[in-house]
């Protein structure tokens, strides 16, 4: 069997890596970037085009920022969808918004190939350690018969419904990740504004309720003052965007979410737009007049 990737960024490129580990042929673009490089060094074909992709390979894998470029890269000019034949499988990874997602999986449906929007969430660690967490939707049956493609890749696939299915839950999974660091944020600044070690602090409460993989993956980065990102604030910005597009058409107020995403556009004026989403903590350092740090 042979897998395109397409969209070898801070996510993509361990993810494909993982797949050529794994035993499986992989088809990139042949973009000259280094990440494109690395991967043919390891033994990786290269295409011409998105299409070339699409006619080579059994299954495509997207790994792109949004909507957009999911459709142009799938759909547009020279795109998957002139080249795949049908019965191909298309698996977008990206975290798009689920109304796209629908468009496009009708879109290729109506050449006779499969889409299943499977959005994962991590970060680059996980990315790198093939521990991801993907939720999915689309076809039960085209599910079972990628899921060894996608285990690869991560340590949870879970089949969640129907077409955007997948992203809906991308987008739940969002909005925890963003209240939660905000909330770990806000209790750092706390201790240390009131004299007490934040390392400590975290020490003491991550055992308990407060404890969560949200709080191992970021406290420890605040209190190094280390935001080299694994997942970029715009990014999360555009997903709760994605978030607050898609409840304002359910009828879902989401209030702590749109506090958050203001919290998120505070600090991207402030320059933080490219660092990890970790650095919420700079909102609150800014208020209160501190800096964590161990």
């Amino acid at each position: 069997m042979k897998i395109g990737f397409i969209g070898l960024g801070i996510m993509g490129r361990p993810m494909a890596k993982n797949l050529i580990k794994a035993g499986y042929s992989l088809v990139i673009l042949n973009s000259g970037k280094p990440s494109a490089e690395e991967l043919k060094a390891l033994g990786a074909e290269t295409a011409v085009s998105f299409a070339d992709i699409g006619s080579r390979c059994d299954v495509v894998i997207t790994m792109l920022p949004n909507s957009p470029e999911v459709k142009d890269v799938v759909l547009g000019k020279n795109g998957v969808i002139e080249g795949a034949r049908p019965g191909t499988v298309v698996i977008d990874m990206s975290s798009i918004a689920p109304l796209s997602s629908r468009e496009i999986y009708a879109a290729l449906g109506e050449k006779g190939i499969e889409l299943l929007d499977a959005p994962v969430s991590g970060g680059e660690p996980k990315a790198i350690d093939g521990t991801l967490a993907v939720m999915v939707g689309g076809k039960k049956e085209v599910f079972d018969k990628c899921f060894e493609i996608m285990k690869v890749m991560a340590s949870s696939v879970v089949y969640v419904g129907e077409s955007g299915a997948g992203n809906i839950a991308k987008l739940c999974n969002q909005i925890v990740v963003a209240i939660n660091i905000s909330a770990v944020s806000e209790a750092l600044v706390l201790a240390k504004k009131a004299g007490v070690d934040p390392e400590l602090v975290y020490q003491a409460i991550r055992g308990g309720l407060a404890g969560s993989t949200v709080m191992d993956a970021k406290a420890p980065m605040i209190m190094d003052r280390n935001f080299n990102p694994g997942f970029k604030v715009n990014l999360h910005i555009k997903d709760l965007n994605n978030v607050l597009e898609t409840s304002h058409e359910v009828g879902v107020p989401l209030p702590l979410a749109s506090q958050v995403l203001e919290i998120m556009q505070a600090i991207k004026v402030d320059g933080a737009g490219v660092e990890d989403h970790s650095s919420i903590v700079k909102f609150y350092e800014k208020l209160a007049n501190i800096e964590v740090t161990r």
